[in-house]
């Protein structure tokens, strides 16, 4: 019988690195290392020093190794999955120069307002990049950055995602994917390649950015001697391209070309997203329209405000996470970092509805509602950005795959239940980002199309399936007639 073979899946987030030691044959998630990152910054501002995510990756990474009492050598190769729209500014020697602004920073609203109207409108940028530049956004960045921080900017060699920094880290080569790089605003998804006038317009060059392969499972090159040495594994074995968080966990689920198409999932995280694996390239202004990492096309919607905003108003009233009951009245919706779906930066939130006899479960409940609304919403658009019609009822019928730290809370899932009136399905694949990285990483290795992989992998996997309940169309209407109203005067619209 041949030895076991691993692949390491590195999911870098926001709040911490995660690497999943994954059996290449079948998938088997052996264990999971994991190692925390700081968060700094006040009002719009949100930062993390990049050093901080390779330091994590390699404690994530030992770990790992560790708990799975496997020897290094068992491990053929690694990929990275990253949270996407980060700036990372190097210097020539690949030195992080400041800070990385991170996904969730706002500061560059109205540098992202800007770029909107310098191109001609919100359907000029769809037409080039998919996808209409919002704070959240790397160019609006980046543009940022050279208004309010010149010197750091004009010192710039390269720029990179958090993903590509951390694989030039792992095998000494400047690479992305497609699926990370579409992300950027930069990246045109019509041709397929940096856009030369975007370049030019946001004052960057070709030659700072990384090169784009072909797919996130495409082995970009080797385990570098430093790498190896800091990682405890041997060098020389295969690191892919990677790819956007996102991305991955589409691949982990066994969504794309060599899977399921057009079947939406919703992530409930510390964004809130809601995206499906298309053929269809995405035309629409109110979502993003995101490459896979397969080839196949991403049409996505994200909110900044879902599970960390509603435990902010678990903790305000004092009460447990699970402790809520529906809203009745009470309409909240928990818009606590700006929003970037709908697209009011900076917004705070907003109660109201309120009466004598309101509880505070009946606020809590008034959260989830607000926060499950505000994603749920973009899901019509969705579909049609993959040619379906939501109201064609075997396209309604079809299930919801939930996702992400909400989908293992009971409040979460039968809010979900409750406002979308769809049967949901939840993975009893964990960690569906890292094990997406792993199905990358097993394809760079020699493993195939990693979606294929993922899909044989998720074969054995034990699906949660929950039946449809009558939509609750009363409050879906009550919290949608509150944000068409309220988002001008009150939300900073």
């Amino acid at each position: 019988m041949p030895p076991r073979t691993v692949v390491i899946g590195v999911d870098s987030s926001t709040q911490s690195t995660k690497a999943a030691v994954t059996d290449t044959e079948t998938g088997e998630l052996l264990a999971v290392g994991r190692a925390p990152h700081v968060v700094t910054g006040e009002g719009g501002a949100r930062e993390t020093d990049p050093e901080v995510w390779w330091l994590a990756l390699c404690d994530a990474v030992a770990a790992g190794l560790k708990e799975s009492g496997l020897s290094p050598s068992s491990v053929v190769g690694i990929a990275v999955a990253g949270q996407q729209h980060g700036l990372v500014t190097l210097d020539r020697a690949g030195r992080p120069l400041r800070p990385a602004l991170l996904w969730n920073d706002t500061r560059s609203a109205p540098q992202a307002a800007a770029l909107v109207a310098e191109l001609g409108g919100p359907e000029a940028w769809t037409a080039r990049t998919g996808t209409v530049p919002v704070a959240s956004m790397t160019a609006t960045k980046w543009r940022w950055l050279r208004e309010n921080d010149p010197s750091n900017a004009e010192a710039t060699a390269s720029v990179r995602l958090p993903h590509d920094f951390l694989t030039e880290r792992l095998a000494g080569v400047a690479a992305t994917d497609p699926g990370d790089a579409s992300g950027t605003c930069w990246y045109s998804t019509a041709t397929g390649a940096y856009d030369p006038d975007l370049l030019e317009r946001l004052g960057l060059s070709v030659s700072m950015l990384p090169e784009v392969a072909a797919t996130g499972g495409t082995r970009i090159g080797s385990l570098t001697d430093s790498a190896a040495e800091a990682l405890g594994l041997p060098a020389g074995i295969a690191v892919a391209a990677g790819t956007g968080d996102n991305m991955s966990a589409a691949v982990g689920l066994g969504l794309g070309d060599a899977g399921l198409l057009d079947h939406p999932v919703l992530s409930l995280g510390t964004s809130g997203t809601v995206f499906a694996a298309s053929r269809t390239r995405p035309a629409s202004t109110a979502l993003s329209g995101f490459a896979g990492a397969d080839g196949t096309y991403l049409p996505l919607a994200c909110t900044l405000n879902c599970t960390l905003a509603v435990d902010k108003v678990a903790s305000l009233l004092g009460l447990h996470r699970d402790d809520a009951t529906p809203g009745g009245e009470a309409v909240l919706l928990p818009y606590l970092d700006g929003e970037r779906t709908p697209d009011l930066p900076t917004s705070s939130g907003l109660l109201t509805g309120l009466r004598h006899d309101t509880t505070p479960q009946q606020l809590l409940g008034a959260a989830y509602e607000g926060a499950a609304f505000t994603v749920l919403r973009a899901l019509d658009e969705l579909l049609l950005a993959c040619g379906l019609d939501p109201a064609d009822p075997e396209v309604a019928g079809r299930p919801l795959r939930l996702i992400g730290g909400g989908a293992q809370g009971r409040t979460w899932v039968e809010t979900v239940r409750r406002l979308s009136g769809r049967p949901l399905i939840v993975p009893g694949s964990g960690e569906l980002v890292a094990l997406g990285a792993a199905a990358l990483a097993a394809s760079a290795a020699g493993g195939g199309d990693p979606v294929a992989v993922a899909a044989r992998w998720n074969e054995k996997s034990e699906d949660a399936e929950l039946p449809a309940s009558e939509r609750d169309t009363e409050t879906w209407e009550r919290i949608g007639s509150v944000l068409d109203r309220a988002s001008e005067p009150l939300l900073g619209g």
